[in-house]
């Protein structure tokens, strides 16, 4: 029978790890988690206190759990396992194999109690204070877009959608139903652009759009161009407006007064607010209907969305890299589960900035 292993056997595995380039190190190297001790302990003294009583582990220490479930797209479940069951993840949270690992329901009530307490703004702002004071200045300008993150398709049958869409609770569900039911999320509609083959016969018909239905919560934010670290973001229902969203995503802080964002965000009410605030606009302009987009501005389009395309790139990094999906119940809930996501991004594109000005 295989013994414990010694200390010895573990340096040898930590610096295989290391070796092979373990992502979490290099992240617990850059991003100095301590900063957080503030907020957090102060989100926790004024959340209402459960049943289980305030959680035993160190406030920072169940952060770092819940940036692990924000990278790794992990339940609290899978949470408390692979706690147990990978090295990489023991040492990013500062554990020893013999550590007491929280369980799923301890990380369940930590979440909680930041939920209760509205935390996830205040500890965004901390990061970025943290960003500036690295010297990471919102610089260039911004970019403003929003993309929906799916959540679990509620099966409800339409006097039930009625009921929702006017704010009630259907009054067939019991309180046990109702608690397992997500009355925030709604239906939007992502429209993919098909794209004419290279070569194509122009007089031949044109491939249609496709309108893909999804349902979930809304991610608001806005980079700045320079960095492109998100500065601002919100989290909406899915069928939210894109466009009336525009003047809270705005950041007063940057240095850059240009604004990039596609069609959605173009309406006089917003060129009106940017103009007012100083901003110059770079809004993507539309064609109108049943006429071609003048050349002038299609170009102009054109310069914009070599820009614009940055942001996509953070959507791209949350949904692919990181698999974000909303599994919780409720705005508040999805609420912070989208700002740890956008913070986790943060950590990651300071991670790689560092890399980029490291000498070699």
């Amino acid at each position: 029978m295989a013994g414990q292993p010694g200390f010895f056997d573990l340096s040898d595995r930590y610096e295989a790890l290391s070796a092979a380039g373990d992502p979490l190190e290099r992240l617990a190297a850059v991003v100095d988690f301590e900063v957080f001790r503030g907020p957090l302990v102060a989100a926790l003294r004024r959340s209402v206190r459960g049943k289980g009583g305030r959680p035993p582990f160190d406030p920072v220490l169940m952060f770092k759990i819940l940036v692990l479930q924000a990278l790794y797209s992990l339940s609290d479940e899978a949470t408390e396992f692979q706690i147990k069951d990978r090295l990489s993840f023991q040492r990013f949270l500062g554990l020893g194999l013999d550590g007491t690992v929280p369980d799923a329901t301890t990380v369940w009530l930590f979440r909680e109690r930041l939920v209760q307490a509205k935390a996830i703004d205040k500890l965004f702002a901390r990061f970025d204070a943290a960003l500036k004071d690295r010297g990471y200045l919102a610089m260039g300008g911004q970019i403003i877009d929003a993309t929906v993150v799916p959540a679990p398709k509620q099966r409800n049958t339409e006097a039930e959608k009625a009921a929702i869409k006017e704010g009630r609770v259907p009054e067939e569900w019991k309180p046990a139903k109702a608690r397992q039911k997500d009355r925030d999320a709604r239906w939007s509609i992502k429209y993919s652009k098909a794209k004419v083959r290279e070569g194509a016969d122009p007089k031949a018909a044109k491939p249609v759009d496709l309108a893909i239905p999804m349902f979930g919560y809304k991610n608001h934010i806005g980079i700045d161009r320079a960095h492109g670290l998100i500065r601002t973001w919100g989290a909406s229902a899915a069928n939210a407006h894109d466009g009336a969203r525009l003047p809270d995503l705005i950041s007063r802080s940057n240095t850059g007064s240009g604004v990039w964002a596609d069609t959605a965000y173009r309406s006089k009410k917003n060129e009106a607010f940017l103009a007012a605030g100083m901003f110059k606009s770079h809004i993507h302009q539309r064609r109108k209907p049943r006429q071609p987009l003048p050349e002038r501005i299609a170009k102009a389009n054109t310069r914009r969305s070599k820009i614009r395309a940055q942001v996509e790139h953070v959507f791209a990094g949350q949904k692919h890299r990181m698999g974000l999906i909303v599994r919780t119940i409720g705005i508040a809930r999805a609420t912070i589960k989208i700002g740890m996501a956008n913070l986790a991004y943060n950590f990651q594109r300071l991670v790689w900035l560092e890399g980029r000005t490291a000498p070699a």
